[in-house]
């Protein structure tokens, strides 16, 4: 794990901090998406062991959905001085469309069968759930974020607070991933994942510190 940017670095280097959401606790194991469920901001030990990591004086950025401001509000609770922050609609999850607040295992045992379920899962990167989008098009719009972003703020830290569908998406684009691929990735609540992008040559493109590292074992 590599959290801290090297004082020789490039001043162009623009370093993402990506911090996946605290915990959504939900029984069920409900399809939550664009939901806007609560997420469960109590485990003080790792949003400060978090908060420590973090920059001082970088842009803070979270989704309109209310679990990634609740989790940036936490990890300033537990000591992270960030600037207010801003909400990026294009960093949200994945859209799961009519299947969001039902279980996977409800879909699958559903009399008739959905025959859009088998469709999704014979290729789930790229097709597309009922009145959802695919896993793809999310890759499509946080690319178009990640460059603009880098671009404004080149040579700063962006403090990301999204959700596990952005986070794979930046690792597709980052490690230039088929999004089937980028679907393998685990991203646990509260992780860290940390993204560099470049701009000076020969080096320009993007380098990974870290993926899904969490604060306590």
């Amino acid at each position: 794990m590599t959290p801290s940017p090297d004082p020789t670095s490039d001043p162009a280097e623009t370093r993402w901090w990506l911090v996946r959401h605290a915990p959504v606790p939900d029984p069920q194991g409900r399809i939550v998406g664009q939901g806007d469920p609560d997420a469960h901001t109590g485990d003080t030990d790792d949003l400060e062991a978090l908060a420590r990591l973090l920059p001082d004086h970088a842009v803070l950025v979270t989704t309109p959905l209310r679990r990634t401001g609740q989790t940036a509000r936490a990890l300033a609770a537990a000591g992270m001085r960030l600037p207010r922050a801003q909400e990026v609609p294009d960093l949200a999850e994945q859209s799961f469309g009519d299947w969001e607040g039902l279980t996977w295992g409800g879909l699958a045992s559903a009399q008739p069968p959905d025959p859009a379920l088998a469709a999704f899962w014979d290729d789930p990167a790229h097709r597309t759930p009922p009145g959802g989008e695919s896993f793809a098009a999310v890759v499509a719009r946080v690319r178009s974020v990640l460059d603009r972003l880098s671009a404004e703020h080149a040579g700063r830290d962006i403090v990301a607070v999204v959700h596990a569908g952005t986070v794979r998406a930046a690792l597709a684009v980052a490690l230039d991933l088929d999004p089937a691929v980028a679907l393998r990735f685990a991203v646990e609540p509260l992780s860290l994942t940390r993204l560099d992008r470049l701009s000076g040559t020969p080096f320009a493109g993007w380098r990974v510190g870290c993926v899904n590292t969490l604060m306590t074992p």
